[in-house]
């Protein structure tokens, strides 16, 4: 079965072609194809939009497909609301209800549905399947989820914690084959260390340009560090994470931004991009080696922020059995997961400095052996989750 990978961006559309087994389990050579487009409806890009995006993704997938005809399409959503509770086959309600959602995900609910509508004009009989973000943290308790706020501000107007990277579908665990990066590297952890996933606790660290910890208790979500919007939680490349709401208001009624221009300053121009000048890790790791001074101050507020989160995570699961590295940033940059790491000795955590040096392919551990927790770094595979997911549904 040929499953297309889709993820649509406000100016961009990153794609990947997978073959997967009757069983849903990737063939021997399971990624075909991938690519991106990019400049989206930029002035002179020649993508005027996704439409046009898609035609070039046609042509450079009829090479790769030897003329079979592709069995369907899984698209990343990143919120689903309390709407969507597991993935769902794609019907025009379904768009019009993702379209809806947009003012919880502004930067990504409208592209979405733009990749959508155009996958379906040009392949209206491929069957479409989409995978939310949100779905995976469905399993959190309200004392995780509710704000303390009056109960019409949630009822009336849905404000509550939802969580984002990534989600996996309902049941509870054992869990169908798919579910994607929060998911997929929860059951590869628990495996690696040989623990029923269905007993499994664990601190769960989703570290790339967006990032989120989550507390895996049971083997499924009871908590994570993003809210409402994926702004809350860690700091993150340009998003300044957790934030005293009294800082909103103070802008506003003293310096006049309004809600445009405090969207803009929390979500684009904050984190480490606010903090160092710079959102990429490693020219961050780079500046703070040369004697840096913001660099080293923003890997000091990055990490420390992310500490916390393990600490009180750690009491939220009852007591981790792993604390687990995955995502970009949490796979490949050692510098970064020592400076957390170092922040752990109450815990009882050490780790092998070698062994979190060492490049290593798949699950590895890097604690050392007198660690209390075992911290693991987890490969994820977002894609081949989503393709899973969409074969389940789609077959």
């Amino acid at each position: 079965m040929l499953v297309l990978v889709i993820n649509s961006g406000s100016s961009s559309l990153k794609y990947q072609l997978r073959e997967l087994a009757d069983d849903g389990t990737d063939a021997p050579v399971p990624v075909l194809a991938q690519g991106l487009v990019e400049r989206i409806g930029v002035p002179g890009s020649g993508v005027p939009d996704h439409a046009a995006a898609l035609e070039q993704v046609e042509a450079e997938l009829a090479e790769a497909t030897g003329g079979r005809t592709i069995d369907a399409a899984g698209h990343r959503v990143v919120h689903g609301g309390e709407r969507f509770t597991a993935p769902a086959r794609v019907t025009n309600e379904v768009i019009r209800a993702i379209e809806r959602l947009a003012p919880l995900a502004p930067l990504h609910n409208p592209a979405a549905a733009q990749g959508l509508r155009a996958m379906a004009e040009r392949w209206p009989d491929m069957p479409q399947v989409v995978v939310f973000d949100t779905s995976f943290h469905q399993t959190m308790p309200r004392e995780a989820w509710q704000y303390a706020l009056p109960d019409e501000v949630y009822t009336e107007h849905g404000i509550r914690r939802y969580g984002f990277p990534r989600p996996r579908p309902p049941p509870p665990p054992p869990p169908p084959p798919g579910g994607t990066s929060h998911d997929l590297v929860t059951g590869l952890a628990a495996e690696h260390l040989g623990i029923p996933r269905g007993e499994f606790r664990a601190v769960v660290l989703h570290l790339g340009n967006g990032a989120s910890a989550t507390a895996i208790r049971d083997g499924v979500s009871v908590d994570t560090s993003m809210g409402y919007t994926p702004l809350a939680g860690l700091v993150m490349g340009t998003r300044s994470g957790d934030l005293d709401p009294s800082v909103v208001t103070h802008l506003m009624r003293n310096h006049g931004y309004d809600a445009e221009e405090l969207d803009t300053l929390m979500n684009r121009r904050s984190g480490l991009l606010g903090l160092a000048g710079e959102a990429d890790m490693r020219q961050v790791l780079e500046n703070a080696a040369s004697g840096d001074g913001r660099a080293r101050n923003a890997l000091d507020v990055a990490s420390y922020r992310l500490a916390k989160y393990v600490g009180g995570y750690h009491v939220a699961v009852g007591g981790a059995q792993a604390i687990v590295f995955t995502a970009g940033i949490g796979e490949n940059s050692a510098p970064f997961r020592a400076r957390v790491l170092d922040r752990l000795g109450a815990l009882g955590v050490a780790y092998d400095a070698e062994a979190n040096r060492a490049r290593v392919a798949g699950p590895h551990t890097i604690s050392a052996p007198e660690s209390a927790i075992p911290v693991l770094v987890v490969p994820t595979d977002e894609e081949q989750a989503i393709a899973r997911l969409t074969w389940e549904l789609a077959r």
